[in-house]
């Protein structure tokens, strides 16, 4: 492998034991604690969630597709990943601005945080995909950046189930048909409902708002780009297991 690559696989397996280590007592209790709140929710309400993000992100998907550029094809890896860091800075400002514009708006503006932010995470996935060398226009393809947002934004136990997926499209692919909406909605409300409801609070919501989707772009950009390396690093079989 030449420098870099070797350097991109070393942060790769860094990665790979963050995110597999185990969770904290707090994060078991938390999990357990959203668990018994969702069990509350009536079934029919389940259903009407899991419906509107389903066709939320779905619509989001074309969209981020109309206006995503056609995959790169011949440049390096470290320019690769340089395009991938220019384009996070971008999105991050982007969200940042967004949720100090809906936070300071109170509860009306702040319900409207959920779809806008979810657009711009889209966005970013399909750029990073194309910027990687993959073809966003194929349905397996946004089945791989569905994963990959679900993989950024879940509770640690669905974390790893994704992650095995993630880590072996190439076999998983086969399998797929379609994503659990349940679980991918109830999952990613989880994971953001605590800072959501912060960012409703008058005063302080459009600190809270920019703050939290500053790291919540944080936290999809290293995972995006750790799972296309997954896809474009040579030596696979040397991964953790």
């Amino acid at each position: 492998m030449k420098q870099y690559e070797q350097q991109a696989y070393q942060e790769l397996l860094e990665w790979e034991l963050q995110l597999l280590k185990s969770k904290s007592r707090f994060q078991q209790l938390s999990k357990k604690a959203q668990n018994k709140m969702n069990s509350y929710i009536p079934e029919r309400a389940h259903q009407v969630m899991t419906e509107a993000i389903k066709q939320m992100v779905k619509t989001t998907l074309v969209g981020s597709d109309f206006t995503t550029r056609k995959r790169y094809t011949g440049i390096s890896l470290e320019d690769m990943e340089k395009l991938v860091d220019q384009k996070l800075v971008s999105y991050r400002k982007t969200a940042m601005l967004e949720g100090a514009g809906t936070g300071a708006g109170g509860i009306l503006l702040g319900l409207a945080d959920f779809p806008l932010l979810l657009s711009i995470k889209m966005k970013y996935l399909f750029e990073v995909a194309a910027i990687y060398g993959f073809d966003t226009s194929c349905y397996e393809e946004r089945l791989y950046i569905l994963h990959v947002f679900q993989l950024a934004f879940s509770n640690d136990d669905k974390r790893r189930e994704v992650y095995h997926i993630v880590k072996n499209w190439e076999e998983e692919k086969e399998r797929m048909v379609d994503m659990d909406w349940r679980v991918f909605q109830q999952e990613y409300r989880d994971y953001i409902d605590l800072v959501k409801m912060l960012q409703m609070i008058p005063g302080l919501g459009a600190i809270i708002g920019a703050y939290a989707n500053y790291n919540l772009l944080d936290q999809l950009g290293k995972v995006a780009k750790n799972c296309y390396r997954l896809r474009v690093l040579p030596d696979q079989d040397l991964r953790l297991e």
